[in-house]
């Protein structure tokens, strides 16, 4: 008789776990409330529907949330603050009251799917590392004693900072020091079919990388095949640190023998603002960096190890937390203000419903002031000519001819591209001379693409507005007025026009 090679029996349940739903991955957003003038509850879950937000994670289990996220279908991961860790972790009749007041009295109005106990307990808060496994055991049981275990699950959130060597991550393993924490922990995930929260910030690495990580790396730009990190004992090629991290992850676990856990980003994001020191904390790149993250993980991606599983990912955050202590970048995570205004437009057209409303419409794309001549022409010669935009009407004597000058004309034509595109992510970049705007740019006669919310369509084509890794040669030109359009070669293949910038 054959038996299954104990290898692919892992594999068979790892893929088991994930797809036992048909359950693909999802976008969720953490919560935070360190704000100066934060939303009630009411005005919370209002944003959230508004915006499609169907997963949020809570950094507590605040009655008032809870009763208002009553009845919204929203999926809810509450938390057992570090706070109270202890007195969970060392009772289990403490664990039992707090399930019973914050979980029990809720459900099934409230649609909580998740328990996060603690919060990078290893390394905020190491003094409570020897009840952390406990805690977990204390809640799981009370979810038993209430016949709420199969909708719950309930794990611990750790930063990736625990994982040591990330790099190449099948050499990637687990801070030793903590395997008497996490070798119990893995097999109380495995066993109750629950899955590792990982808190995944490129950010930091880029930052602390002392510029070894390329900025494109941590944004999920596209990177040409020799840009690309290969993994030497696997031969895998990671274009992103998000999908390296998870990956290293993957392989820690695997190396304690742990290899059908999956896992879920609890907190991901990039900062839209920071001091002096931070300069690479920006509204570009934070929404670069949110842009792409989502259709990364939409699209099902998965990971060069695991492509195809979902990883589901939670934005760190909805809202930019003024009060929050530390650098200026700790307080401009969020996504919205406390009004429930976008702190930036984000470009999801076709990455389905999640944060796309009121977000893609009004928007336009228009030239930079300050940006380089030159660099405006070249970049409006690729519009009128390979980019494919009717530059007719910034022809003499036509609507859009004045005002006569290169940021004018530029503007026109990089809006036009970008709508005609479905102002998807990476078509209004135009080598950094071009920038997102929620102000209408039309005047007189002349009427901008995407004036009076008019969307454009999506085009899968090959045509790229051109990229910082663009090389254009000119060619003869055309004349519109006295601003010249050139059409010039792109050099090197074009990438897809749902290119992720």
């Amino acid at each position: 008789m054959n038996t299954l090679d104990p290898s692919l029996l892992h594999l068979l349940i790892f893929i088991f776990i994930f797809c036992v739903d048909g359950a693909d991955a999802f976008i969720g957003v953490n919560i935070g409330t360190d704000l100066s003038d934060m939303p009630n509850p009411t005005q919370v879950v209002a944003l959230l529907k508004a915006q499609q937000i169907q997963h949020v994670r809570l950094y507590d289990a605040d009655r008032a949330m809870l009763l208002a996220l009553a009845n919204s279908g929203i999926r809810v991961t509450i938390s057992v603050p570090n706070n109270e860790l202890l007195g969970v972790g060392q009772s289990n009749a403490t664990a039992a009251n707090w399930v019973a007041r914050n979980v029990a009295a809720h459900v099934p109005a409230t649609n909580i799917t998740a328990i996060a106990v603690g919060s990078e307990v290893l390394t905020t808060l190491p003094n409570a590392a020897p009840v952390l496994v406990s805690a977990l055991k204390f809640i799981h049981s009370a979810l038993v004693a209430s016949n709420l275990d199969n909708q719950i699950k309930v794990s611990t959130p750790h930063s990736s900072s625990i994982i040591l060597d990330s790099f190449p991550p099948s050499q990637a393993f687990f801070n030793r020091s903590w395997d008497p924490v996490m070798v119990p922990m893995l097999k109380f995930l495995q066993t109750t079919g629950s899955y590792l929260m990982l808190n995944v910030y490129p950010y930091y690495d880029y930052m602390q990388s002392n510029d070894v990580i390329p900025l494109d790396y941590a944004l999920f730009r596209p990177l040409p095949p020799n840009k690309e990190a290969v993994d030497s004992n696997t031969l895998l090629h990671y274009n992103n640190v998000f999908d390296a991290v998870v990956d290293a992850a993957y392989f820690a676990m695997a190396y304690l023998n742990f290899t059908n856990i999956p896992i879920v980003v609890l907190e991901t994001g990039w900062p839209s603002k920071g001091d002096s020191s931070e300069q690479d904390a920006t509204l570009d790149n934070a929404n670069t960096y949110n842009s792409n993250l989502i259709r990364h993980v939409l699209n099902n991606t998965g990971t060069p190890k695991h492509p195809g599983i979902a990883v589901s990912t939670y934005i760190y955050e909805l809202y930019n937390e003024d009060v929050k202590p530390g650098p200026l970048s700790e307080k401009n995570w969020g996504l919205f203000d406390a009004n429930g205004l976008p702190v930036y437009i984000m470009h999801l057209t076709g990455s389905g419903l999640v944060l796309a409303n009121d977000t893609t419409n009004n928007t336009f794309c228009t030239a930079k002031e300050n940006s380089d001549p030159k660099m405006l022409q070249a970049a409006l010669d690729w519009a009128c000519g390979p980019g494919k935009v009717d530059c007719s009407p910034l022809l003499q004597g036509q609507p859009c001819y004045e005002p006569d000058n290169v940021i004018a004309h530029a503007s026109y034509a990089f809006d036009t591209y970008y709508h005609k595109m479905g102002m998807a992510s990476g078509t209004c970049y135009f080598n950094g001379v071009a920038a997102i705007s929620t102000n209408d740019p039309s005047h007189n006669s002349c009427t901008f693409a995407g004036s009076g919310g008019k969307n454009g369509t999506f085009i899968n084509g090959t045509s790229l507005a051109p990229s910082s890794n663009s090389t254009v040669a000119g060619c003869a030109p055309h004349l519109y007025g006295s601003a010249k359009v050139n059409s010039f070669l792109i050099i090197g293949s074009l990438l897809s026009s749902a290119v992720f910038l």
